[in-house]
């Protein structure tokens, strides 16, 4: 039987098997390699299409809490803004960018610009740092909206790219002294001119800025500044400025801080016995972390002067229920502290403003700022918006009071929820 003869194949066949071959793997190689690109130009271009907002606040250091409590106010209404649709055709993105000191606010502002190319920035609890942070995003020519900080410096240097939502410094004084006139000075059955005033302060430009406008208000109504004293937020012994008061025997305590020496200085008065009848702090104060530290019964009857409070009447602010009820379901807990709901309006008078825009261009929200009139108790802080110099006019303060452990609106009238009396002024403790 004969063997099947094989044929080797020939070279010129070898190597056209060989071409194809090669042809097909690398047909596939490219394929697969276009499909990657494709895919990764299509994440980079989704990417591209995000409004990205860059939040300056502190979210470490013993301001953290707090600069976290105003940056859920954005995130909230960063989650209400998407569900319409986003803005400018594009999703919001809330990028966090942690300032606790002045020369950290440089630093977070020029890295969301250069690496994280944020589209605007927006900010924040201390004014200290809005002012680096905001000087240094106009470098960059970027947007700067402040819905918290309130030092009127922030206002007076003119930047162009700066624009406030929130109360400035001055409305802190205005509310403060009106909350003196109206409501401390009749409980105590003073007039104005036999009022005696201790003004204490951090002595930040947050503070001083507030503290020199309450005295030139109130000495303008005849009332004695008997004390005027500063001190740093960072203080870990307040007996000096204590006991200086504490000759003077004032009958109001005005106080404008943050939390850590607000807390300081309260404890400080209650150690060394130092009474006066009524106490209104600025700004702080109204905060659980502070009526854990010196109880219920101590801050029965304190007074703070800050900004709208979640039990305002819907009348004064419009969708205030509404905020508190989405706070709670998305957080799972209370407030922390009203700034939130400060930040979310603010946030909601920015989103307005771009979407009449059509732009983040600093000039563009400029112009259309600078004709804005809506009247006030349209946002649920019980804001408005109308901007002189790129200050919001019509934003303001109210006045609350500590009553059985929680606070109270009592000031002014048409914020204060029905069948809500003062109590405990002047102080008994």
């Amino acid at each position: 039987m004969n063997n099947p003869k094989i044929t080797p194949p020939s070279s010129s066949a070898t190597a056209t098997g060989l071409r194809e071959s090669l042809k097909v793997g690398l047909r596939a190689t490219l394929h697969t390699v276009l499909l990657s690109g494709l895919f990764a130009f299509s994440s980079f271009t989704s990417a591209q299409q995000n409004l990205k907002i860059g939040a300056i606040n502190p979210y470490s250091g013993p301001m953290a809490l707090y600069g976290t409590e105003v940056t859920r106010g954005y995130e909230l209404a960063v989650e209400e803004i998407n569900k319409k649709g986003g803005l400018l055709g594009k999703k919001v993105e809330l990028i966090r960018g942690d300032a606790s000191t002045p020369q950290q606010g440089i630093a977070t502002v020029e890295q969301l610009a250069n690496n994280d190319k944020v589209d605007l920035f927006m900010g924040t609890y201390i004014s200290a740092i809005s002012l680096t942070a905001s000087d240094t995003a106009a470098r960059y020519n970027k947007l700067y909206w402040e819905t918290n900080a309130v030092a009127q410096n922030l206002i007076d240097r003119g930047l162009p790219n700066f624009i406030r939502s929130g109360p400035d410094s001055a409305a802190f004084s205005t509310t403060s002294v009106a909350t003196i006139k109206y409501i401390v000075a009749p409980a105590l059955k003073k007039e104005m001119k036999d009022l005696k005033i201790w003004i204490e302060n951090e002595d930040s430009i947050y503070g001083s800025s507030i503290a020199n406008s309450q005295k030139i208000s109130l000495e303008a109504l005849g009332a004695k500044v008997v004390v005027m004293s500063a001190h740093s937020a960072k203080s870990i012994d307040m007996n000096d400025s204590v006991l200086r008061a504490k000759q003077a025997n004032p009958d109001v305590l005005l106080q404008t801080g943050y939390v850590p020496d607000g807390s300081l200085l309260l404890r400080t008065i209650r150690d060394q016995g130092v009474k006066p009848p009524a106490i209104v702090f600025v700004g702080t104060g109204d905060t659980k972390e502070t009526l854990d530290a010196l109880g219920a019964d101590f801050m029965e009857g304190l007074l703070v002067v800050g900004y709208p409070k979640y039990d305002i009447s819907e009348v004064y602010g419009p969708g205030s229920k509404a905020y508190l009820k989405a706070y709670r379901a998305k957080y799972n807990a209370e407030p922390l502290a009203p700034q939130s709901m400060a930040a979310y309006s603010g946030a909601m008078i920015l989103f307005d403003v771009i979407k009449t825009a059509g732009s983040t261009d600093v000039d563009k929200v400029r112009a259309v700022a600078e004709k804005m009139d809506v009247p006030e108790s349209t946002y649920p802080s019980g804001y408005g918006a109308k901007f002189n110099k790129l200050q919001n006019v019509r934003s303001n303060f109210t006045t609350a009071q500590w009553q059985a452990g929680k606070m109270v609106t009592v000031f002014p009238k048409e914020a204060t929820p029905a069948g809500v009396v003062l109590k405990n002024l002047p102080r008994k403790q």
